[in-house]
């Protein structure tokens, strides 16, 4: 069981001991001090704060605690109950909040929960800003409200349907044309909020839509990552109801994965690279494009092609989204399935994406798997190597970074721990875990053999420096 109190929010298991998983004490406590950080950065009496959750088994339970106390700091809540992350952010700044916090843990098992912390913009907070509210964490000292000045509590469960309408008045998603194609799209919810949004947006766009795992309990049907291993029952769903496609999304749906009508995967990684291939065919001026370290180089690759110009941000959705604004983006997002479109929010948005993507689809005339054919085709390997606990995982990648920094055959990047970027094309990046001991590796080439290949070499390398420290 954990509990991980990091600059991106408060994430941990629910029951067991306070300080060791996310208690209703932890709850409280974090609650309090991002109310705070949000009070004292305001400078007045009153502060507005947007919440919602997915659908996971603590969740009202969570609700109830984080609603509260911010009610004792004075500060009014507006409560959206079940929802979606982007949905959060689209009400943060449409309701003038101060601040928004989603209860989800992701991608996490069911036994997860997890306070996700949003700034006045709907946007994560920042880790300057994250790190002052683990201070408050630490050092208490918290004042709540007198009995007068106790915060006010609205629900409002309008915010999704808002968030649809916006998608469908986006210039780039023709709602008539993708109606015309009548698509038949099977849906994977995995037991929480895509069942209320993912759905009734595929069926205000005229789609046909059959739904698997639909009930919002959080009992998640399998393990709520959408990666391939985990959507055998979508894909086969697919095939026996003769679909055009199947959509998968994590529990708060900012993620999304696609399986072609031929009941293959489409590659999460090839969600953002065939997205943005649309926006960018339908884009004047500026066509520049941001992802992430570990992500696919097919979206350099598309990008380069339309003529625009692709940059590499630090892994995680805050630092995609700083570079996106640095070069003036117009679509970017992480190689997990996750869509950040401009032009309705900057956050990872599963709705957003699925609209554009039928849209290109309908455009294009001819089945998924025929638009996978458009794509350069590489191979992604990823693996999570766990250290000893007393490994300093700082030295280990600087001493790869020396290992490898005469080697002219390739070029070195240490702006999120080392990527080695080889003149073959291939590619590798090593990053520490922010909360563990571990490395995680990630490869790519044309081919499947090649990419692990390149993981066991770096594993060779890692083995050789802690027995060369060991020695010493």
């Amino acid at each position: 069981m954990a509990l991980i109190k990091s600059i991106s929010g408060i994430r941990g298991t629910i029951g067991g001991s306070y300080g060791t998983n996310l208690t209703p004490q932890d709850i409280v406590e974090s609650t309090a001090a991002f109310g705070t950080w949000v009070l004292n950065r305001k400078k007045e009496k009153r502060a507005k704060i947007v919440i919602g959750r997915d659908a996971r088994m603590s969740g009202a339970t969570v609700s109830s605690l984080v609603v509260n106390t911010l009610i004792a700091l004075g500060i009014d809540v507006v409560d959206l109950g079940l929802s979606t992350t982007p949905t959060v952010e689209i009400a943060v700044p449409a309701e003038n909040a101060d601040a928004g916090i989603i209860l989800t843990a992701s991608h996490n098992p069911k036994e997860w929960n997890a306070l996700k912390l949003l700034n006045e913009k709907g946007e994560f907070i920042s880790a300057e800003d994250g790190q002052t509210v683990l201070s408050l964490i630490e050092k208490g000292g918290i004042k709540y409200a007198d009995v007068e000045q106790l915060g006010t509590y609205r629900s409002d469960n309008s915010y999704i349907q808002k968030h649809i309408d916006k998608i469908l008045a986006l210039k780039l998603v023709d709602r008539d044309l993708v109606a015309s194609k009548n698509f038949r799209v099977v849906v994977d919810p995995v037991n929480s909020t895509g069942a209320i949004s993912i759905v009734p947006l595929l069926e205000q766009m005229g789609c046909t839509v059959f739904v698997i795992n639909g009930t919002m309990n959080g009992n998640f049907a399998h393990n709520p990552e959408p990666l391939p291993e985990h959507l055998n029952d979508l894909a086969r769903e697919v095939i026996n109801k003769k679909a055009h496609l199947g959509i998968s999304v994590d529990p708060d749906v900012d993620r999304l994965a696609f399986v072609r009508d031929d009941g293959e995967m489409f590659g999460e990684e090839y969600t953002l690279v065939a997205i943005a291939d649309y926006v960018l065919q339908h884009t004047e001026g500026v066509k520049n494009t941001v992802s992430n370290l570990s992500s696919t180089k097919a979206l350099r690759d598309v990008t380069e092609k339309r003529g625009g110009q692709y940059e590499a941000a630090a892994v995680g959705e805050v630092n995609v989204v700083t570079k996106m604004k640095e070069i003036n983006a117009v679509i970017g997002g992480e190689g997990n399935g996750g869509v950040i479109y401009p032009e309705l929010h900057y956050g990872r948005d599963a709705l957003v994406g699925v609209a554009l993507m039928l849209t290109s689809l309908a455009q294009f005339g001819k089945p998924l798997s025929f638009l996978k054919k458009r794509f350069p085709e590489y191979e992604i390997a990823k693996k999570k190597l766990d250290l000893p606990k007393d490994v300093n995982v700082d030295d280990i990648i600087n001493e790869l970074d020396d290992k490898y920094k005469l080697m002219k055959s390739c070029k070195r990047n240490r702006l999120d721990g080392l990527k080695l970027e080889f003149n073959d094309g291939n590619w590798i990046h090593m990053r520490k875990s922010n909360t563990e001991p571990i490395i995680r590796i990630y490869a790519e080439s044309t081919s499947t053999v090649v990419a692990n290949n390149l993981i066991q070499k770096i594993n060779r390398d890692i083995y050789e420096i802690l027995n060369k420290e060991e020695d010493n």
